[in-house]
């Protein structure tokens, strides 16, 4: 056990202990205490630094706007007063204009004043001198009724009397002018559309002819196209359906035939032959086939390339086939099928001219013809036969009665359809379009001379340009100048009951009277 001397000891201990580090603990704190004030001292310094430092920049900022705020509002100023100055420039100058104009005005007032002056002036002088001629009207009058021995009604019934006779004179002149206005005034518009449609088409007037002989090198090449008892021939016409006509002409062999296609045909097959040198009945045959077969495809491609040209692709392959037969076919020396796309350019300009239906229009001129490839095989008007053939391919009722009615064998339903005729009597009466028969041509131009003479007072007449015009010369004496109108007018009345024609036929009728004297 401890003794009370070491419980006294190890107490002092504690309290030494104890006293000793509560003095360690206020040296500490003190020594803490201190450094904190120094740290916050030098922070408060640099805090004061620090705000002088930024209160000197803001004040300078502050500075630095105002004058930049300051520079702003004097560019604004200056230039809003640049503007007032403008408009008051601009306002000044109008005023001036104003001022001018003002000035005009009462300067033109002036004048009108002064010309409405002048002009009642001369109102004034003017009733003064129409009273004046009144007067010497009157007096004037009496001295001729004394001098003349008439009175003013009786000279007026004889000065009545002699216009009248001059008027007569002249009113035939006045009804050809009237007669000529009123037709160019009714036929302009038409004019103006068909010569526009001439115009715009503007194709060639080269016209061709078919061709029914074949040449052959030499006469001993008959003898091998006749053969053997004449068995050659009898191959060709057996196989073609054309007469073959080898000893009348020579150099040549005839083809005679009724149908273009078998024309055409046959005439390929003897070239084709010729051209081989083997010419037997098995070979022909063999031949024949092959230009069968060929013809039909370029029949085809005639047709189909008709239809692409004429814009008119949904045609049926029948009628596709017979516009290509067309191109076999000839009138008076045109070929059928160049006519039809004619026609039906020229539809189609006149249709757009018109404000119609182009398309169909061209589809008319194209097919309006399409009768002429079987008018062989079968009977009627080709109008017809291309009317029924339309309908029974499936073409619409425009159409079929378009192609119907281009001869006027049946009344159009449409404008487009009744413009076909006009069409193709366009394109039939070019010139150089269509040929006729020498003989046929000599007695139309006769025929048209002799309408002429068969009226008195003519004494010469000639037909001019192939037909198409007329010129009569009369003997002055016999028909006076009114006599000449109604020559004119008779003698194309009887042209058109009487003649055909295609196109029109142009009546000049001439009169002169020459006064031939000698100075001795």
């Amino acid at each position: 056990m401890m003794s009370l001397d070491d419980i006294a000891y190890l107490l002092l201990v504690l309290l030494g202990g104890g006293v000793l580090g509560a003095v360690s603990f206020w040296i500490i704190h003190r020594m803490k205490v201190g450094s904190y004030s120094s740290v916050v001292n030098e922070i408060l310094k640099r805090a004061e630094t620090d705000g002088d430092t930024l209160r000197k920049t803001a004040e300078i900022a502050i500075k630095h706007n105002q004058v930049e705020q300051q520079r702003e509002l004097e560019v604004v100023w200056q230039n809003e007063r640049r503007k007032i100055q403008r408009e008051e420039e601009r306002l000044k100058q109008r005023e001036d204009k104003h001022e001018e104009r003002m000035n005009l005005v009462e300067k033109k007032l002036t004048d009108i004043e002064k010309r409405e002056a002048v002009i009642n002036v001369r109102k004034v002088q003017i009733e003064e001198e129409r009273k004046q001629l009144t007067e010497l009207h009157e007096t004037l009058l009496l001295q001729l009724e004394k001098v003349s021995g008439l009175s003013a009604s009786e000279a007026k019934e004889l000065i009545i009397s002699r216009l009248t006779n001059d008027v007569k004179g002249e009113a035939a002149n006045l009804i050809r002018k009237i007669k000529k206005e009123a037709q160019e005034n009714a036929e302009r518009e038409a004019c103006t559309i068909i010569a526009t449609a001439i115009n715009r088409l503007a194709s060639s007037c080269v016209s061709e002819a078919t061709v029914n002989t074949v040449a052959i090198p030499n006469e001993e090449m008959k003898g091998r196209i006749i053969g053997r008892e004449g068995r050659n021939v009898r191959a060709l016409e057996r196989a073609t359906g054309v007469n073959f006509v080898v000893d009348d002409t020579p150099g040549v062999v005839v083809l005679s035939g009724f149908d273009p296609i078998r024309m055409h045909v046959a005439k390929v097959a003897l070239t084709d032959l010729l051209a081989d040198g083997r010419i037997h009945p098995t070979r022909i045959e063999e031949v024949v086939e092959k230009t069968k077969a060929n013809v039909h495809k370029q029949v085809k491609m005639y047709g189909e390339d008709a239809a692409l040209r004429a814009g008119a692709m949904t045609l049926h392959p029948e009628m596709i086939m017979l516009l290509g037969k067309l191109k076999f076919r000839y009138s008076y020396g045109q070929n059928v099928l160049e006519h039809s796309l004619e026609v039906s350019h020229l539809l189609g300009i006149m249709a757009a001219e018109l404000g119609l239906d182009q398309q169909l229009a061209k589809r008319i001129g194209l097919l309006h013809d399409i009768g002429k490839a079987v008018t062989h095989e079968v009977e009627g008007s080709h109008a017809i036969i291309g009317h029924d053939f339309a309908v029974k391919y499936g073409e619409t009722r425009e159409v079929a009665n378009g192609i119907g009615c281009h001869h006027q064998e049946m009344e159009p339903i449409t404008i487009e359809g009744s413009l076909c005729s006009a069409a193709d009597s366009l394109s039939a009466s070019r010139t150089g379009a269509r040929i006729e028969a020498v003989e046929e041509y000599v007695k139309r131009l006769k025929k048209l001379e002799d309408f002429a003479f068969q009226f008195a007072g003519v004494e010469k007449a000639y037909a001019m340009q192939a037909g198409r015009e007329i010129r009569v010369i009369v003997k002055p004496e016999i028909i006076d100048d009114d006599g000449i109108l109604r020559l004119a007018r008779d003698l194309t009345k009887r042209i058109e009951d009487e003649l055909s024609y295609p196109g029109k036929i142009k009546v000049t009728v001439i009169r002169e009277k020459r006064i031939v004297e000698y100075a001795l």
